[in-house]
């Protein structure tokens, strides 16, 4: 019953920081939720959007069916780095969202963001990215079973194409002072 509670706690804490960003940049005109949505994107572009969209929804369902279906196994250890990652990705996800302050955007934004390289952004270009992928194998870990992992290793692949898609703009929009950003701080994690 403790790791249920925890692994709802975490979902509900991390889920809690993302509806929270969106509500308080509405609030201040910021649409906020570009994915899938825009008349000046590529068609590839909105298409892996729609996708990366719909697998995450996918995985959360699928995280909270696994919870309350997955029987306990012997592995309390792994369960027990399971709560200590998911608790990670809640703290790592919520810096992400305070540092970037009113450029945080769900896709890629149409307009004009500023380029945010301090805080936890200076050692690593995609950390609400990390914070996803971390939540993903806290949940597995805790309650693992195959579909869970397939849907979570598709949703974080998924995410990775986003990244590669966020990186031609940035590179697209901030030029050189983007590529200098590349070459100090690494994609996921850690400085050059």
């Amino acid at each position: 019953m403790l790791f249920k509670i925890s692994a709802l706690v975490i979902l509900a804490a991390f889920y809690s920081f993302y509806i929270a960003k969106l509500i308080i940049q509405k609030k201040q005109s910021i649409r906020t939720n570009q994915m899938g949505k825009g008349n000046n994107k590529p068609k590839k572009v909105v298409l892996i959007e729609k996708i990366m969209a719909a697998a995450t929804c996918t995985v959360i369902a699928a995280e909270v069916i696994s919870i309350f279906a997955v029987t306990a196994y012997d592995m309390t250890m792994l369960r027990i780095i399971g709560i200590i990652l998911g608790i990670s990705a809640v703290i790592i996800f919520a810096m992400a969202t305070v540092t970037m302050k009113t450029s945080w955007r769900v896709g890629i934004p149409e307009e004009k963001t500023s380029l945010v390289t301090r805080g936890i952004y200076s050692i690593s270009r995609n950390p609400a990215f990390v914070a996803f992928d971390m939540l993903y194998c806290s949940v597995c870990l805790m309650f693992f079973n195959i579909p869970l992992l397939i849907l979570s290793v598709f949703a974080a692949v998924m995410l990775h194409l986003q990244i590669l898609q966020e990186e031609e703009f940035m590179h697209n929009t901030f030029g050189s002072e983007y590529d200098e950003y590349r070459k100090h701080t690494m994609r996921y994690l850690g400085r050059r």
